[in-house]
């Protein structure tokens, strides 16, 4: 099969690129014709205030992207088109540069964004669902897009602009979910059931399952506050010691837990590892932790945690209630608490048996959901869905 990716990349690398990398392998290695067509938000960088000023119009349609992609669609003539992200550089145009040569696009939800400017459902350290159920108005108000309602305002208008046009439901044959919860809760602020199809992330080359010896926990991911980096602290601060935590990451807030790590005790800091150091240091971990307070999409980390099979102890929402069992391959703990976060760790930490039982499991997880093999098929059905679904559409306009 002929396949074109599309993806706009931030600044910063995240959990996105790695998903878009592994799954243009996979079909490379299935042996389908690949073309990515990628951007990045670092361009940015290269223009003057004055350039990224007028450059906000594009957020909303750029028509640069919509060219340069009509033209691959003439040239590389793919039959299905794989949308990851769009913002900013791309924009949602690149839906109706599919729509007018009759290639069918499906795009993968890897967070809230059709919905919320910031894309997380997430405000002022509590999940926020006001721009669905108010208005978009309610994000420019608060800034919730990088802290700043000039960029909130291009992203709400963006969203504004594509909901009037159309552009969800007409110009995008099928969505991407990665999971039942986040399949249901788009639905529940817009999008029909039916054109929203559930395939997860997964890890390839499988790293193998780790011994668990290092006599540590380990944090890996952004240091951000939907992240629950102040709750992962408040609780180590309460262990005071009883459990070694390793945190591997960056982010803003990268200097609070290097100051934690002078004077909270058993905290160390490593900074971003590269991913094999990062997957050596989590097979050698008692467990994972995850205490984020937003929704998440696929978090990439869980999946090489069960991979890896190591358990994960994680907050009871969202993703997280859905990828990880309670008292099977992790520990579920109540949002925001670090309190509870600290007794759950604990209780882990002083059961290493079932810490193992756990391991075993969550290795086990991995190879029955979330290997290269059992994603393919289940990728290429979604590709066949959309054709057939164009064809059929193409079929009764003409009728009509």
């Amino acid at each position: 099969m002929r396949i074109l990716i599309v993806h706009n990349e931030y600044k910063f690398p995240g959990g996105e690129d790695v998903v878009v990398e592994q799954e243009e392998a996979l079909l490379r290695q299935a042996g389908n014709q690949v073309a990515l067509y990628r951007r990045n938000n670092r361009e940015l960088d290269q223009q003057s205030s004055l350039q990224r000023l007028g450059r906000l119009p594009s957020a909303v349609w750029a028509w640069d992207a919509k060219a340069e992609i009509s033209r691959i669609l003439k040239e590389f003539n793919p039959e299905v088109v794989h949308v990851h992200n769009t913002l900013t550089m791309i924009s949602p145009a690149v839906f109706w540069a599919c729509h007018e040569a009759g290639i069918p696009a499906v795009m993968t939800l890897h967070n809230f964004r059709l919905y919320c400017p910031a894309g997380t459902f997430f405000r002022d350290g509590h999940v926020c669902e006001d721009c669905p159920q108010q208005s978009l108005w309610q994000g420019v108000k608060h800034g919730c897009y990088r802290d700043s309602r000039a960029a909130t305002a291009a992203a709400a208008l963006t969203l504004a602009v594509h909901r009037r046009l159309g552009t969800w439901m007409r110009a995008v044959e099928f969505y991407i979910a990665f999971h039942d919860f986040a399949r249901r809760k788009m639905t529940e602020v817009g999008l029909p059931a039916e054109k929203i199809l559930v395939k997860p992330n997964f890890v390839s080359p499988d790293p193998g399952q780790g011994a668990g010896n290092g006599g540590y926990a380990l944090y890996v991911g952004r240091l951000t506050v939907d992240k629950g980096i102040p709750v992962l602290l408040a609780a180590w601060k309460r262990l005071n010691g009883r459990i070694p935590l390793m945190i591997a990451g960056e982010g803003p807030l990268q200097d609070l837990v290097a100051e934690a790590a002078q004077s909270i005790p058993g905290v160390t800091y490593r900074g971003r590892l590269p991913r094999a150091e990062t997957l050596r240091a989590m097979k050698e971990a008692r467990f994972l932790l995850f205490p984020s307070v937003w929704y998440e999409g696929f978090p990439v980390t869980i999946a090489e945690s069960l991979a890896c099979g190591v358990p994960v102890v994680a907050s009871r929402m969202g993703a997280m209630e859905g990828l990880i069992s309670d008292g099977q391959t992790g520990l579920h703990f109540v949002p925001g608490s670090g309190d509870d976060l600290a007794e759950r760790a604990l209780w882990l930490w002083e059961h290493p048996e079932k810490s193992r039982e756990m391991g075993s499991a969550a290795r086990a997880e991995y190879l029955a959901k979330y290997t290269a093999e059992k994603n393919y098929p289940v990728l290429m059905d979604i590709y066949r869905r959309a054709i057939d679904q164009k064809q059929s559409s193409e079929k009764m306009g003409a009728i009509r």
